[in-house]
C-alpha cells in the first residue's frame, strides 16, 4: 500500500554528527502535528549516520527519507538541491541537524503557510555543556525550552530569552517588532517547494556562508514576500565548532550575493538546473 503524501516535508541538514542529529530527530518525533516527513540532507558523512537514521526509522512514527553525497568539503548547497527534489510535499520546512525544534515548531509553519510568502525563523543557542546535557527524556518534557530549567542548568538572563517565553500576543508583538530582517534562515525558515524551484534552488558555487541569505534574496527579487517568526517559531540550537568558515568562502558569497542585489537576480545558472 503506498504511504500518503504528507503535508510537509522537513528538510534537515547534517555532516558526521551523530549525536546533536538523534537529538533533533526526537525534538520531531514529540511534535503535536504529525504529517510531515523529514528529509535528511547529508553532505558525505560515514557509515555511522547512515547507521543511527536505520535505527531511528524503527523508533520514530515518521518516514526518514536519507538523501547522501560523496564527501567533497563542505557542499550544503549542493546536498540541499537534492533533498529539495526528494521532497513528496508542497511546502517544505529547512532547517539543520543541530535544531531541536519544539513540540508546536512543524504546526507553527504549518498553520502560517501562505501563497507568496516565505517564513522566517530564529533559533536560541544553547552553550555547550546545556547542549550535551539534553536527553530524549529532556526533549519529550520539552525541558530544553523550558527557561526555569534552562536558568538551573546556568543559561543567563538576557532579552533572548523571550524567544522561548514568549506566546499568544507578546510574540506575535515582538515577531512585528524586531529589528531583524525576515531573511531566509538555513536553521528554521519555510516555502512553497514551487517557489523555491522557479528561482532554481541554491547557488551550489556557495560554501558557508550566506547561501541560505543568497535564495532568500532571489526569492524576493522573484516576488515572494516574507513572515516573520522568530518569537514564534521555536528550536534550540546546539553548540558545535565550524571548522568550514573561511575567509575565502565568505568573501566569495559575499560577492555572489552582491551581484544577486544588484543585477535583482531571481535565478542563477548554477542550482537545481545546470546550464
Amino acid at each position: 500500500m503506498e504511504k500518503p503524501i504528507p503535508k510537509i516535508s522537513v528538510i534537515i541538514s547534517t555532516y558526521n554528527s551523530e549525536e546533536w542529529l538523534k537529538k533533533v530527530l526526537w525534538g520531531y518525533n514529540f511534535q503535536l502535528f504529525k504529517n510531515f516527513e523529514v528529509v535528511v540532507a547529508d553532505d558525505g558523512s560515514g557509515p555511522k549516520t547512515k547507521a543511527l537514521l536505520e535505527q531511528m526509522q524503527e523508533e520514530v512514527f515518521y518516514n526518514i527519507v536519507h538523501v547522501w553525497q560523496e564527501d567533497d568539503g563542505f557542499q550544503k548547497s549542493r546536498i540541499l538541491n537534492k533533498a529539495l527534489l526528494a521532497c513528496n510535499a508542497d511546502y517544505i520546512i529547512m532547517s539543520d541537524g543541530d535544531c531541536i525544534p519544539r513540540e508546536d515548531f512543524v504546526e507553527v509553519h504549518y498553520i502560517n503557510k501562505e501563497e507568496g510568502f516565505f517564513i522566517s525563523g530564529g533559533y536560541y543557542m544553547l552553550p555547550m555543556n546545556i547542549s550535551q546535557l539534553i536527553s530524549k527524556e529532556d526533549i519529550k518534557a520539552q525541558n530544553c525550552f523550558n527557561i526555569n530549567w534552562l536558568k538551573e542548568k546556568g543559561i543567563p538572563k538576557t532579552f533572548k530569552n523571550n524567544k522561548l517565553t514568549a506566546s499568544g500576543f507578546i510574540s506575535r508583538f515582538l515577531n512585528a517588532m524586531t529589528p531583524t530582517n525576515a531573511s531566509w534562515n538555513g536553521h528554521n525558515s519555510s516555502g512553497w517547494k514551487s517557489d523555491i524551484l522557479e528561482v532554481n534552488g541554491f547557488d551550489e558555487r556557495m560554501q558557508y556562508g550566506g547561501q541560505d541569505r543568497e535564495l532568500g534574496e532571489r526569492l524576493f527579487n522573484s516576488g515572494i514576500k516574507s513572515k516573520q517568526l522568530r518569537y514564534s517559531a521555536v528550536c534550540v540550537h546546539l553548540d558545535h565548532k565550524r571548522g568550514y568558515k573561511t575567509p575565502e568562502s565568505i568573501a566569495k558569497n559575499q560577492a555572489i550575493r552582491k551581484t544577486t542585489r544588484q543585477e535583482n537576480l531571481s535565478w542563477t545558472d548554477y542550482g537545481i538546473t545546470k546550464k
